[in-house]
């Protein structure tokens, strides 16, 4: 958040615009008409956000607490100095509800991006790699915090009137068309897939659709998905620890589709729980209450946010330590409560930036908020490109880091060029 501040003030532009519903405007698209100038303003955010990412996940990964504490060092200095300037003023409050929501959307894309090429590199340290069954690691934060994120901010969430199923099921087509064309492109290729992650044929964009499938076929108030979201969740938590764990951790596959492939399958209970507590999440922090003044909700705002990760928090260790550990790989509910916990404390962390003077929101953040999805299919797409083509394993440190910085590098600025002549891809 300190490094956005950074960026912030080198930006020629106002990245973001006007929008009553503190959500990000997905139907105006502020591109600066100077292309020249955008560009380099992207640079600038790339040297002051993915190059420190890049460094502090690998090589100076044993630095990051210190890098983290001199980030907190700077904050609260420029905190200080705000509190004897004068106050924000009521366009500011409006709108850092949204500046914040997309800082923390953003950033976890661009760390989900980064770990999913940087994990098959030696530099990057084996503790933050994915576990194969219980425990936790800095990857196993990226499929549920990407479901997570988008449920807080969701039509359900901001109480709009849903899709029908078969409206839905139009608009989940690209996402089933991105799975199927993950099969046919890692089977092409003889591209290596973990099976255990989600199954043989199974991968992240039909468990995307699904979830978006069931949603829209329970169609309810966004004050009543949490209760069913914990109807579900307890449910599959309890067919788990009845035996389902061991059919699901276990090797021996048969010859039907399900058995093929469980994990995916099964998994979408855990997801689709966890998408409906983000849901009814959003509803009560951010747009449950549009009737209070913008300070006095945003204040509102930041004590449940911060109360609700810590209340999460003290259930994960309590599920994880009397009832199953946490486990990605069958999305269970003590991985819920983590994911719930993590990211409500993350956006906790950028509200924060709210007594930040001069804070905005970036221009690669604002393009990469408009594309999130499909910056995840360009960063997916770049990771395959480079594992056919390059030995990672025994890469050289100094080769892995450019390559790791000229796949940021490219992905950025294709993401950014395309939010600048407004191509947007969005169907989740």
């Amino acid at each position: 958040m300190v490094l956005r501040h950074l960026t912030s003030s080198f930006c020629p532009i106002d990245c973001y615009a006007t929008d009553k519903s503190l959500k990000k405007d997905d139907d105006l698209i502020g591109a600066p008409k100077n292309l020249s100038a955008y560009f380099a303003t992207l640079m600038v955010d790339f040297l002051f956000i993915l190059i420190p990412m890049t460094l502090f996940f690998t090589i100076l990964a044993d630095w990051a607490y210190i890098g983290s504490f001199l980030g907190f060092m700077l904050f609260f200095a420029t905190a200080a100095a705000k509190r004897f300037g004068s106050p924000p003023d009521l366009e500011h409050r409006i709108h850092s509800i949204r500046s914040f929501l997309t800082s923390y959307r953003v950033s976890t894309m661009l760390i989900t991006c980064f770990c999913i090429l940087a994990v098959d590199f030696r530099i990057f340290p084996r503790e933050n790699a994915k576990t194969e069954t219980y425990g936790t690691g800095l990857m196993d934060l990226g499929v549920g915090s990407f479901v997570f994120a988008n449920a807080i901010v969701s039509r359900q969430a901001r109480n709009i009137q849903s899709m029908n199923w078969k409206s839905a099921l139009k608009s989940t087509g690209p996402l089933i068309l991105l799975g199927f064309g993950r099969i046919v492109s890692t089977t092409g290729v003889d591209y290596q897939v973990h099976v255990g992650e989600y199954g043989v044929h199974w991968n992240f964009f039909f468990t995307l659709a699904a979830v978006s499938i069931l949603t829209s076929i329970i169609n309810i108030r966004p004050k009543y998905c949490g209760i069913l979201g914990s109807v579900i969740l307890i449910g599959y938590q309890s067919w788990l620890i009845r035996g389902l764990n061991v059919y699901l951790l276990s090797n021996e596959r048969g010859t039907d589709i399900i058995s093929q492939n469980k994990e995916g399958i099964f998994s979408i209970f855990g997801y689709w729980g966890l998408y409906l507590v983000g849901v009814q999440l959003g509803h009560y922090i951010f747009f449950g209450n549009n009737s209070q003044s913008a300070s006095r909700s945003n204040k509102a705002a930041f004590i449940k946010t911060w109360l609700l990760g810590i209340l999460t928090g003290l259930l994960t260790l309590l599920l994880d330590r009397h009832i199953e550990r946490v486990s990605r790989r069958m999305c269970n509910l003590a991985y819920v409560t983590w994911i719930a916990s993590l990211n409500l404390q993350l956006i906790g962390g950028f509200m924060l930036t709210d007594y930040i003077p001069g804070s905005k929101i970036s221009a690669l953040e604002e393009a990469f908020n408009r594309n999130l999805l499909a910056s995840f299919v360009l960063a997916n797409i770049f990771t395959g490109l480079v594992n056919l083509t390059t030995d990672t394993l025994s890469t050289s440190t100094i080769s892995a880091i450019f390559l790791l910085l000229g796949y940021t590098f490219c992905v950025s600025m294709i993401i950014g060029i395309a939010d600048f002549y407004g191509i947007r891809l969005k169907f989740w």
